[in-house]
């Protein structure tokens, strides 16, 4: 097997993905225009997007980290909303966009028709949750698109399934449909809830971080692989067992956390950087089977699907959102609602690598010997889809939030409520290290007492500060210059460390584990907020 091209992939969707931090474009879009590109230069290898690689081995890892840093409790919240988005509107693209397809393409068969309504109905989690954190989405509008993107996919895939029953011959009613979504939806959820308190509880048991977090690797391998061996969905088995994990993270000991925040970062990086340069990869294979189709039909056809899949979410969007504030209790509940809202989840509804995964599991020939109806164009369609949506409404996203002037994330306001929950947090603290110290076993020198009470100090007073003025030379706040100060003297210790060891009055060994203790003071007491 030659890894080189797979090295080269890597090396080259990293790089572009880094080089898009320094631009106004998000990451997947500028992944996307170089794999186009890339796609006719002379000596790069053919990319086949093999959905036997792509469903089991990749999407199940990128959903795992999308839904470990998703809040259960904040999907709890939003649960109408996101099953309207992740379950109704994925059946409702399948029938609407699959029969305006039907009516558009000549000699096009109704259940190829819905095959491709199905390919392309489920919106991307990748592409909407790394366009959402790059334009600054308000939280609740961020949290409804990232429950759709968990849920939907399982949605598409137990959809494609029942229409590729009826296209390849095998016959499927709308009660075997209906059946199997059922079991597929319930199984995934039961495999799910079967499986996440087992692994957490492995999790818990495992003493040493290096194995917590080789299994956290493994598990969504392990959920998706269970739910799909009984039949059930394994997207919907890994969201389930991830958002547990998620949720219940801190009955680890810090050092699994720190560890598997990384790990988690780098497999998400390394793989959404890929598959989105391979989306744009995929240009020569589609082109080349198109023949039986000239280019000005094949344009249209895709213009006019293009605008199907557009229209067809905000056709869904706003009666999924105002019918149910008829009740007044909903209405009471969300008086923050307004037209902007649905607007802009509707406009948010890019499609990616899922799609094209699904689309080139279609088999070539059917029950009878025949080959499969316009499997080439229904390819071509969906590659000019995810395409399209990415370019077009990607793109114009950060515009029309800002167009519209829709409020952002209260920066002030979760600062302050940062800082109530650190000082109230604090506070007991300082009670329990009160009453320790009052145990003639925990007898402490008084320096080592006072430091004790410095730390918690510095800690509460931290949250604080960054909602005082900023330094009117700098423009830092006094807590930005504090950790800017303190990060040269951990530079200083670095250098004195490396001297030494250079000058071999410590060894390699000594000098790792003083630097740990640098980087652990560093990572816990001066991060920078994230947002």
């Amino acid at each position: 097997m030659d890894v080189l091209p797979l090295v080269a992939l890597i090396a080259a969707s990293a790089a572009v993905a880094g080089a898009a931090r320094w631009t106004p474009v998000p990451a997947p879009l500028l992944l996307v225009a170089a794999g186009l590109v890339a796609a006719y230069v002379p000596g790069v290898p053919d990319y086949h997007l093999d959905p036997h690689i792509v469903l089991p081995l990749i999407l199940p890892p990128l959903l795992h980290t999308a839904a470990l840093e998703s809040s259960y409790l904040d999907l709890r919240a939003n649960i109408r909303p996101v099953a309207l988005l992740s379950v109704g509107y994925t059946l409702f693209a399948t029938l609407s966009v699959g029969w305006l397809a039907y009516l558009l393409i000549p000699d096009l068969p109704l259940t190829a028709a819905l095959v491709l309504g199905a390919v392309i109905a489920p919106p991307d989690a990748v592409a909407a949750t790394a366009i959402a954190r790059k334009v600054g989405l308000p939280s609740r509008i961020t949290t409804i698109l990232q429950g759709e993107s968990l849920v939907n996919d399982a949605t598409a895939i137990t959809a494609y399934k029942v229409a590729l029953a009826a296209a390849v011959g095998e016959g499927a009613s709308w009660a075997g449909g209906i059946r199997e979504f059922l079991v597929a939806a319930v199984g995934g959820v039961g495999v799910g809830l079967v499986l996440m308190v087992p692994i957490h509880w492995l999790r818990r048991c495992m003493k040493e971080a290096m194995l917590q977090n080789t299994l956290s690797l493994l598990i969504p391998f392990v959920a998706y692989a269970a739910a799909e061996q009984v039949g059930a969905s394994g997207v919907l088995a890994v969201v389930v067992v991830a958002l547990y994990l998620g949720h219940r993270s801190w009955e680890v000991d810090f050092e699994t956390r720190l560890q598997e925040a990384a790990v988690w970062k780098v497999v998400a990086f390394i793989l959404e950087s890929a598959v989105f340069a391979l989306i744009g990869l995929q240009l020569p294979l589609v082109l080349k089977g198109l023949g039986e189709y000239s280019g000005a039909q094949a344009v249209w056809y895709a213009l006019g699907v293009f605008f199907f899949v557009v229209a067809m979410r905000f056709v869904w969007s706003y009666p999924a959102t105002y019918l149910p504030r008829l009740s007044p209790r909903i209405r009471e509940r969300e008086s923050d609602m307004d037209w902007r809202r649905p607007l802009i989840v509707s406009w948010a509804g890019m499609r990616g690598v899922v799609s094209l995964a699904i689309a080139f599991s279609i088999p070539l020939v059917m029950d009878d010997g025949e080959p499969f109806p316009a499997r080439n164009l229904v390819l071509f369609l969906t590659f000019t889809t995810v395409i399209a949506t990415l370019v077009v409404q990607g793109l114009s996203l950060p515009w029309l939030i800002r167009v519209l002037k829709l409020p952002g994330r209260d920066i002030q306001a979760e600062t302050l409520a940062e800082a109530q929950a650190q000082n109230a947090a604090s506070q007991a603290a300082e009670q329990r290290v009160d009453e320790l110290m009052r145990d003639e076993r925990n007898c402490l020198p008084q320096p080592l007492q006072d430091r004790l009470h410095t730390v918690l100090e510095r800690r509460r007073n931290s949250v604080w500060e960054r909602l005082g003025q900023p330094n009117p030379v700098t423009g830092e706040s006094a807590d930005d210059t504090y950790r800017r100060l303190a990060r040269e003297a951990i530079a200083a210790e670095r250098e004195v460390f490396v001297k030494m060891r250079d000058e071999r009055r410590i060894d390699d060994e000594m000098m790792r584990t003083l630097l740990r203790k640098l980087d652990l003071e560093e990572a816990a007491a001066y991060r920078e907020v994230e947002d």
